[in-house]
């Protein structure tokens, strides 16, 4: 059984063909500005290494920073109309409200305050005032406004009005397109509403860049189905990207720590992957990436939902070194890294021509930069150094040492011993981890939500349920289900036996299952 894996970075796009449980080839190429055209590149020269087969790969999974990148950038986001069900309640802060300025502008496509929501509890505010949402569907179809959000307070405990808005601004507006909070997950009204708002003012562009993949696999003769990476270390379907586009923001740095517990068979470490650009540092808790808890915020939009726990810093190949005084970063070339850094003839001195003077990498012609002095390579190396080891402590939650995988292009600049590290793994082919692990991910489903009126067991058996549905939606085969975490927590201050349960499962793809 074969499987593509391709990640597009700021800096490279490198692809895989996985066999089993050994990689069968890989290539590294430049990331183009429009994405598609690098991820083209690097099929064709997998092709050409490995020959015709891989064109007769099970799957091809494509892990992106496409649309992190289009909210970091404020460009292609489509115009939004906000609709929240909550009057009389919060009323004093408007959707869009806590949202940069300029992207708002970008985005914002007016908002509507309906009268309806639930308590906490699950009981009514106030009844659903259908007509105003009539009205507000009209409103929406005649500004030419073609994605829509929609939020009501404690949806995540009650969808009804949720679901109805939908049916309503649907017969008013036919061929909008909706998203509804409740299926983005998680409590906290603004934090809920914002992802929701992004995630619709990306439907565009997540449907132009899954076609854009689906023809590059097409004009190569590739016709396995096509998988995106999520920020959780899973994939899904197309047709889920389609609909969830910032379900895949994280997706590079997951793939790289699935792609560290693959090569070097360790489950729970630190993982560590430098790339063109950044470094990115979290931890592997069975496998998978440790979480985040907290609200995270995306291109300045404070949002909620499923990412990963995880550190970055201005440090990777690309990243331009400074004097006067003598500095690294954040700044990097990117993708320009082989016109301009040194040792391919450019002026622009950065870490991998550090990297290349020490003999920590080859690269271009070291000759280009023997004009650098050892002891000024020594003092980049241990700003570098410093820099990751500190933030290494910072992701670690225990005190005791735990082992730390090294991965990335820009793995050598990790120093070899870090206070608190029991051992740094470097693996083979760390320098495509990330491909690797988009190759090897797997499907999954989630459910996070409150359940009244039922034990503990029962809640969570029925968010088991519901879990499972949501990966075999995605395309999972259902008798490969593993649940890898389950959690209940009681909510003292909700009557009626109050119980939020979250479960998280996953499954092989199903067109795999069986091979």
């Amino acid at each position: 059984m074969q499987r593509i894996g391709i990640d597009v970075g700021g800096t490279n796009t490198d692809a895989v063909l996985v066999d089993q449980d050994k990689v069968v080839g890989a290539v590294k190429t430049p990331t183009t500005r429009d994405v598609t055209g690098g991820v083209r590149k690097a099929l064709e020269d997998l092709i050409a290494l490995v020959g015709p087969e891989a064109k007769n790969a099970s799957s091809v999974t494509i892990g992106t920073t496409h649309f992190l990148n289009a909210v970091v950038e404020r460009r292609r986001l489509n115009k939004v109309a906000a609709v929240r069900i909550s009057l009389p309640a919060s009323a004093s802060l408007p959707p869009f409200v806590d949202w940069p300025e300029d992207v708002a502008a970008i985005a914002n496509g007016g908002h509507y305050m309906v009268r309806g929501g639930h308590e906490y509890d699950g009981r009514e505010i106030v009844p659903l005032d259908e007509e105003e949402l009539a009205r507000v569907g009209r409103d929406i179809r005649e500004a030419g406004i073609t994605s829509v959000g929609i939020s009501a307070v404690f949806s995540p405990l009650n969808a009804e009005f949720e679901e109805r808005a939908r049916e309503i601004i649907e017969a008013e507006c036919p061929g909008v397109r909706i998203t509804c909070s409740h299926s983005l997950g998680r409590l906290g009204l603004l934090e809920r509403e914002n992802a929701t708002l992004l995630n619709a003012a990306l439907l565009d562009l997540a449907e132009e860049a899954t076609d854009a993949f689906q023809q590059a696999l097409e004009q190569l003769g590739i016709t396995a189905p096509l998988y995106i990476a999520l920020n959780d270390g899973t994939v899904t379907n197309a047709e889920m990207t389609r609909k969830f586009p910032v379900y895949c923001f994280a997706s590079g740095a997951t793939n790289s720590m699935r792609g560290a517990a693959f090569l070097s068979k360790i489950e729970n470490a630190i993982v560590c992957d430098v790339g063109g650009t950044t470094t990115d540092i979290g931890s592997l808790v069975n496998g998978f990436p440790r979480e985040a808890n907290s609200t995270v915020t995306v291109g300045g939009v404070r949002t909620l939902f499923r990412m990963p726990d995880l550190i970055s810093i201005g440090i990777g190949g690309g990243t331009r070194v400074h004097d006067d005084p003598l500095d690294v970063g954040p700044d990097s070339v990117g993708f320009r890294l082989t016109e301009e850094a040194r040792v391919f003839g450019g002026d622009q001195l950065t870490l991998t021509d550090v990297a290349v003077s020490k003999g920590l990498m080859e690269a271009g012609e070291a000759s280009k930069i023997a004009d650098l002095a050892p002891d000024y390579v020594d003092k980049v190396l241990a700003i570098v150094h410093e820099r990751i080891a500190s933030n290494v402590d910072r992701i670690k939650t225990e005190a005791t040492e735990v082992p730390l995988i090294a991965v990335g292009g820009g793995a050598p600049l990790i120093p070899t011993e870090i206070p608190g590290i029991s051992r740094v793994h470097h693996v083979e082919n760390f320098a495509v981890a990330n491909a690797v692990g988009a190759a090897i991910a797997q499907i999954s489903g989630e459910a996070d939500q409150v359940f009244q009126g039922l034990s503990r067991d029962e809640a969570l058996a029925e968010a088991l349920k519901i879990a499972e549905e949501k990966a075999i939606s995605s395309g999972a085969a259902a008798d490969s289900l593993k649940t890898i975490e389950m959690e209940d927590l009681p909510i003292a201050y909700i009557p009626g036996h109050a119980i939020r349960a979250r479960v998280r499962v996953i499954g092989d793809i199903a067109a795999l299952s069986g091979l």
